[in-house]
């Protein structure tokens, strides 16, 4: 049995509510319910409605991110050539690190982990496919793989909030110039 199709307004009411957790979240960790319901311009009552509890809510944050993150990718290869894709792309993992910083700060570890267990192949899977597009091209080296790109990226996790916006796109960007074929002209 399908459950039932939401209105439209609380369809939107949903989406502002996340919104609003992800702009706190961007700001800082210590995220509190009546503030996003606040910043979302509901009521305490609808965000419960739609979210019993802090966890759901930071685990909805966390999965729409993945998810817009995955999307990206063949998104990104569809208008543009493959390392300029892969540069926009990177920029998308930069804010969703920072996003997720948050999220993982304000959940106990079993929740976070569980979010990162399901959240890891998603977007190995769409890394590849961006460097899968680019080895093809002849614009990256073939001797990356996405797990290892993942692991260099994963430096973003040990950025202090001060440092962020001073550090994690000039490392990126060092990153991406390292996946680049030596002889390849630079985008």
């Amino acid at each position: 049995m399908n459950a039932p199709a939401r209105r439209p307004d609380a369809v939107r009411n949903r989406t502002r509510i996340v919104e609003a957790a992800r702009a706190a979240l961007a700001e800082s960790s210590h995220v509190h319910l009546n503030e996003i319901a606040k910043r979302a311009g509901v009521g305490q009552g609808t965000l419960y409605r739609n979210f019993p509890n802090r966890e759901a809510l930071l685990a909805e944050v966390y999965r729409r991110d993945v998810e817009e993150l995955v999307t990206a990718a063949s998104a990104l290869l569809a208008e543009h050539e493959p390392v300029e894709a892969l540069r926009h792309w990177l920029d998308r993992v930069i804010d969703y690190a920072e996003i997720k910083r948050g999220v993982l700060a304000a959940l106990e570890p079993a929740a976070w982990q569980d979010l990162v267990a399901h959240s890891h192949n998603p977007i190995e899977g769409a890394l590849a496919h961006l460097l899968d597009a680019g080895k093809a091209a002849g614009s990256l080296r073939t001797d990356v793989d996405a797990p290892g790109v993942l692991l260099l990226i994963s430096y973003l996790g040990r950025l202090e909030r001060d440092a962020w916006e001073s550090t994690a796109r000039p490392l990126m960007n060092v990153i991406l110039d390292g996946l680049r074929r030596q002889d390849a002209d630079p985008a």
